[in-house]
């Protein structure tokens, strides 16, 4: 069995509405094991044996991530009617996303980790995020592996130049931004 976190895009905002009792019994009956769904933001944790034995890092597992990705996308569209994305991130990964947090965390400041699962995508953030400056921005952010960490003041989340680039329709379907602490909640 493998644990997985589906990261669930643009839920509980602009009228899209996913009870979290709802989105189990979903991960449920598409015959997961062990669903739990954190907080009402769209993160549900789950075990599955259909991609046993596939290698992430090989074509064989990035195709059955891909599918398993697919499939459950598939499933939120049908049950909630909505154009639904998720990025997918198996569990021991998570783990290691939140350990490599770069930054010092103070109370003053938000800790984000922004998730992107197009490679190209991921490069366009990268380069965006490169060119910050900390101390004229008010933000600074960082590459990791398959997401970029993002630092921000406290109050101005989405007033920033970074997180103005990141709310391009462009990226809806490859991104979604999480807190560090709500990731914490998922290990």
């Amino acid at each position: 069995m493998t644990r997985y976190a589906a990261l669930l895009r643009g839920v509980n905002v602009n009228g899209i509405t996913v009870k979290s009792a709802e989105l189990a019994e979903l991960f449920r009956s598409l015959g997961f094991e062990s669903v739990k769904t954190v907080l009402a933001s769209g993160n549900v944790l789950f075990e599955t044996a259909s991609d046993a034995g596939s290698d992430p890092g090989t074509d064989a597992g990035e195709k059955a991530h891909a599918a398993l990705k697919a499939r459950i996308e598939k499933g939120l569209r049908d049950r909630f009617g909505y154009d639904a994305w998720i990025v997918l991130v198996d569990h021991a990964d998570l783990a290691a996303i939140v350990d490599g947090y770069p930054y010092e965390e103070v109370e003053e400041r938000h800790p984000y980790v922004v998730f992107v699962s197009d490679e190209t995508v991921a490069d366009r953030v990268a380069e965006r995020a490169a060119e910050l400056d900390p101390e004229a921005d008010g933000e600074r952010a960082q590459p990791g592996p398959g997401v970029v960490y993002w630092e921000v003041p406290k109050g101005s989340s989405t007033d920033t130049a970074f997180s103005k680039f990141l709310a391009k329709p462009a990226f809806k379907a490859t991104t979604t931004t999480r807190n560090l602490r709500t990731l914490r909640k998922l290990l």
